[in-house]
């Protein structure tokens, strides 16, 4: 089976779809992806609290779930308490996403600095998105949510690749999350430092959630890391 490819259509943008390419010319971009159930609408709105110098685009998630979408599937494994994914299902993924980006970087003459922020399921895609060009990316804003490990073939070698670069990355969680199971944070607190130039925070009573304080932070951490 063919796996969907961004819907081009669905993108939100911070600016007139007709000025983006004029915009993108002179200005930085931000990614935004959402979680799991969720839509492009759900993470706009944070555009209100971060630098103005972004032209932001949030995406929707090419699978249906529930009433939403999701990047991959995702089912809980009661016996062993944790998220069933499938790396070979996130990994066509992301390179929907790629394809997606390397469409803009055309439309537009040549992208410049591109950031990346994603919730929860829309994390996991940041990661990724970094494993498999991790000097595409600027810097990112990783929210309520966790790494997987890549075993598809290449998997070492790009992690060795993204561990060459280290880019800038904002990690905001509770350390209280009820979604994110025990053994996703296990792994997570392992393998950013070892890949990113990690910035680390809690936010007590958060929970799967976001909060201004939080928001304000990532805020300026993208302010320090950005260019534009």
């Amino acid at each position: 089976m063919t796996f969907p490819a961004i819907d081009s259509t669905a993108v939100r943008w911070s600016v007139p779809r007709e000025k983006v390419a004029s915009a993108l010319a002179e200005r930085p971009l931000l990614i935004m992806m959402h979680g799991y159930g969720s839509n492009e609408g759900d993470l706009f709105s944070l555009g209100q609290h971060l630098p103005q110098q972004f032209v932001i685009a949030s995406l929707r998630a090419p699978l249906q779930a529930g009433p939403g979408y999701a990047w991959f599937h995702i089912d809980y494994d009661a016996e062993n308490a944790s998220l069933r994914r499938d790396i070979k299902e996130i990994t066509a993924s992301t390179h929907q996403l790629i394809a997606w980006i390397d469409e803009l970087d055309s439309e537009v003459g040549g992208l410049g600095d591109v950031a990346l922020l994603g919730f929860s399921q829309g994390g996991v895609m940041l990661t990724q998105l970094f494993r498999h060009q991790p000097e595409r990316f600027a810097a990112g804003v990783f929210l309520a949510s966790f790494a997987v490990e890549d075993t598809t073939e290449g998997g070492s070698e790009r992690d060795q690749a993204l561990a060459d670069v280290l880019p800038p990355l904002f990690w905001g969680r509770d350390s209280q999350d009820p979604v994110i199971t025990p053994d996703l944070i296990d792994f997570s607190r392992r393998w950013l430092p070892e890949h990113f130039d990690l910035d680390a925070r809690l936010y007590p009573h958060v929970g799967h959630s976001l909060s201004l304080e939080e928001i304000e932070d990532a805020a300026a951490f993208l302010r320090k890391n950005v260019t534009g």
